[in-house]
């Protein structure tokens, strides 16, 4: 049985901002995003991790820019003048994600929700809370919690700025 679907009584409405990675959509918790913004160049993180884009300047605050495709295991982010950075709060914790382009803002019922398929270890499921199969496509659901990185690569970043 679908752990989403047990609310069913419930009609509990949830809205998401579909992204595109290449191919393939992604959906982030709409309650997270704090902008969106067109992709400007980036200075150099020393020592971050390879998915960690560098960072940029929002205002007089120091932003680390993570390349979604890269941080999900694919291969990094082409840069092009349609690049988007998706500005998003997670906790305390404010990121810049990197896709390909913006979709579409989405409702998702709890109803239309599917599991992670199980596919022989943990990573997707860290990674991906969950898919929404709308209009013959599927899109997954990210755990903003895991995806952005943590308090040290903030730290890193306001260091190297400062």
């Amino acid at each position: 049985m679908n752990r989403y679907a047990e609310h069913k009584g419930n009609d509990h409405r949830s809205e998401f901002l579909s992204v595109r990675l290449g191919e393939q959509e992604f959906a982030i918790d709409i309650k997270s995003i704090r902008e969106i913004r067109g992709w400007i160049a980036s200075t150099n993180l020393p020592f971050a991790p390879a998915f960690i884009k560098g960072m940029i300047n929002l205002r007089g605050s120091v932003l680390v820019v993570v390349d979604l495709a890269q941080r999900l295991g694919f291969a990094a982010t082409k840069l092009d003048a349609a690049s988007v950075v998706v500005v998003v709060e997670c906790g305390d914790r404010t990121v810049g994600l990197l896709v390909d382009a913006v979709c579409d803002i989405i409702t998702v019922t709890d109803e239309m929700r599917q599991n992670t398929p199980e596919t022989g270890s943990d990573m997707p499921k860290s990674f991906i809370e969950g898919l929404v199969m709308m209009d013959n496509r599927i899109i997954s659901i990210l755990s903003l919690p895991v995806l952005v990185p943590d308090e040290n690569v903030q730290r890193m970043a306001e260091l190297a700025a400062a």
